[in-house]
């Protein structure tokens, strides 16, 4: 049984690895595939599953970031990373700063296998609490953002249109509408930015950051529970949520957001076990297949996270090396402009004609937001005026 555990633990992290590089394709597709397969067609021991989805989503976490800032095409818990990260990659640092995502990541994972049972009983506690007070701590942080912007009038603006924009796709019922909202606000104005200045990469320099990572690692680990708590709280929130408790610089916010997102998803197996509610589409796919997580299986899920998210720390890191090796002896204009057309076949081929209409209103948003230089984070709106909305209503 040990060795099949194994198996399926590898079969994973290889799964994951291809999710996180290939956008448009997410680990919800590959476990809702799973879960069809082993109830319809062939009968998968459930422990097998779980050892596979688990490492599967780890390493999605791991991995997603470098698509991210080597190609500006997000998922829809890197988007913040586009940014600073494609920043650094325009001065050869691409590689540095996979790489401080990639120790946010590998910190959660290690920090949250030590903290994972004592964190049980905060859940179970404080759960009723955080649902009654998260709009009003959402609105705050939202006005925060806003009061950081020299163009105040315009911040708000974006704020309030992307809101609007969210609010209704939300109200259509668009399966997977995340993908074009975020890729169209994040993803899309960075590739027609590029393809619009014939950006050109330098080489990229192989160095590993000297970090601090205490601060963005408290940060990440004061807001990622959030997300334990209610449903509509990404990585994106909390990552915000948790910058704004703990500043920190741009070398260390690519960490908190590392950090976000393998703690969120760690956070949604335990917010599983402790309250029986799912976060995440792994801890749904989870929960179809045992319905809910014994003590027994839980240890097996830590003992999965800790594994595949080493073994991915190590994968990433490689895997970013080659990347940046090579991404120079490209014409990164016909990057972009290849990047940019599979990214509407893709938003097409998932969410239908709906799907494009929305990346191609969300793309003219954020290009306004770029050409006024805005931070990026004010059209988080987008999710969280639907999420304040939701609770007080």
């Amino acid at each position: 049984m040990l060795l099949e555990i194994f198996l399926f633990l590898i079969l994973g992290i290889f799964f994951g690895t291809i999710t996180g590089l290939i956008p448009g394709i997410h680990i919800n597709l590959i476990g809702i595939i799973l879960i069809s397969i082993s109830t319809k067609y062939l009968y998968v021991n459930p422990i097998y599953s779980i050892v596979f989805i688990t490492s599967m989503s780890i390493t999605h976490t791991f991995v997603d970031f470098i698509p991210s800032i080597f190609l500006g095409c997000p998922d829809t818990e890197t988007e913040l990373s586009i940014l600073p990260g494609h920043k650094l990659l325009k001065k050869g640092h691409g590689y540095a700063a996979v790489i401080l995502t990639n120790k946010g990541s590998i910190a959660a994972t290690i920090l949250f296998t030590v903290i994972a049972f004592p964190t049980i009983l905060i859940i179970s506690t404080l759960s009723p609490l955080i649902e009654k007070i998260i709009p009003f701590i959402l609105i705050i942080i939202s006005f925060l953002l806003i009061l950081k912007e020299k163009q105040k009038s315009i911040a708000l603006e974006i704020f309030l249109i992307t809101g609007i924009l969210g609010l209704i796709i939300f109200n259509l019922n668009i399966e997977n509408s995340l993908l074009p909202l975020l890729t169209g606000l994040f993803g899309s104005p960075l590739l027609i930015q590029s393809i619009k200045k014939r950006t050109i990469i330098p080489k990229q320099k192989i160095i590993n950051p000297k970090i601090k990572i205490k601060k963005p690692i408290l940060g990440s680990l004061l807001a990622s529970p959030f997300c334990s708590f209610l449903p509509g709280i990404g990585a994106g929130q909390a990552a915000i949520i948790g910058n704004s408790l703990i500043k920190t610089n741009r070398d260390g916010f690519l960490i908190l957001l590392g950090a976000t997102n393998t703690f969120v998803m760690c956070f949604s197996f335990l917010s599983l076990y402790a309250i029986n509610k799912t976060r995440t589409g792994s801890a749904l796919a989870i929960k179809e297949l045992s319905n809910s997580l014994s003590q027994e299986l839980l240890i097996l899920v830590l003992l999965t996270i800790l594994i595949s998210g080493i073994i991915s720390f190590f994968l990433t890191k490689k895997l970013t090396k080659m990347i940046s090796q090579k991404i120079t002896n490209f014409n990164y204009t016909k990057i972009s402009i290849t990047t940019l057309s599979i990214l509407i076949l893709v938003v097409f081929f998932i969410t239908s004609l709906k799907g494009v209409l929305i990346f191609t209103a969300a793309t003219l948003i954020g290009l306004y937001s770029t050409k006024y230089k805005i931070r990026k984070t004010n059209m988080m709106g987008c999710l969280l005026i639907p999420t304040i909305w939701i609770y007080l209503s």
